[in-house]
C-alpha cells in the first residue's frame, strides 16, 4: 500500500521539528528552472517583503557567513562586513556552495547547513510576524516566525541590505 505523499523531510525540517518550532511548509513546482526568490513569492502566492533569500559569504577559505535578506533586495557587502566583523566579504562561488552547506542553489536553508556559521537577518524581518525561507530544497519554502528563525540559526539582526 503507498503511503500518503508527504511534505519532505530536509534537514532543516527535521531541525525545526526536533525543536517544536512552528512552521507552514509551502510547495511549488520547479520544473521551469526559475527558484529565484522573485519567482517563488509569484509562485506561493506570496509578497515578495516577505520572502527572503540565504546568501553565502566568505571573508577567507575557511571563514564563511550567511545572510538572509528580502529577495528583491540586494545585499549590501560593506554593511554586512560590518556585521560580520570582517574587513571585506564576497559572495561564495555556486560551485562552492554544496560542499560547504550541503544545500543547492535554490534550496539553501539558514538552518541545517554542514556546519554552523555565524548567520544574519537583515532587520526588516522584524516588521513581519513570518517570513518564508527555503526548507532546504528547491521546491519548498517554509513560513515562520523571524524570531523562531533567529533562535534555531542562531542569528543576529542586522541592517545588511542596499539602500534603495
Amino acid at each position: 500500500m503507498a503511503k500518503p505523499n508527504k511534505a519532505p523531510k530536509t534537514n532543516a525540517v527535521r531541525i525545526l521539528d526536533g525543536e517544536n518550532i512552528h512552521y507552514e511548509l509551502m510547495e511549488y513546482d520547479i520544473s521551469d528552472g526559475q527558484v529565484d526568490g522573485v519567482s517563488v513569492a509569484q509562485k506561493t502566492g506570496q509578497a515578495v517583503e516577505a520572502v527572503y533569500k540565504t546568501l553565502v559569504t566568505k571573508a577567507s577559505q575557511k571563514e564563511l557567513f550567511v545572510f538572509l535578506l528580502p529577495v528583491a533586495l540586494e545585499l549590501d557587502l560593506k554593511k554586512a562586513a560590518k556585521a560580520a566583523g570582517v574587513k571585506k566579504l564576497e559572495m561564495l562561488p555556486l560551485k562552492d556552495l554544496t560542499k560547504e552547506t550541503g544545500y543547492v542553489r535554490g534550496g539553501c536553508s539558514a538552518i541545517g547547513m554542514k556546519r554552523k556559521y555565524p548567520t544574519f537577518i537583515d532587520e526588516s524581518a522584524l516588521e513581519l510576524d513570518e517570513i518564508i525561507v527555503s526548507a532546504g530544497r528547491p521546491g519548498v519554502q517554509m513560513k515562520l516566525s523571524p524570531e523562531n528563525l533567529k533562535e534555531v540559526s542562531e542569528a543576529v539582526f542586522k541592517d545588511i541590505v542596499k539602500t534603495q
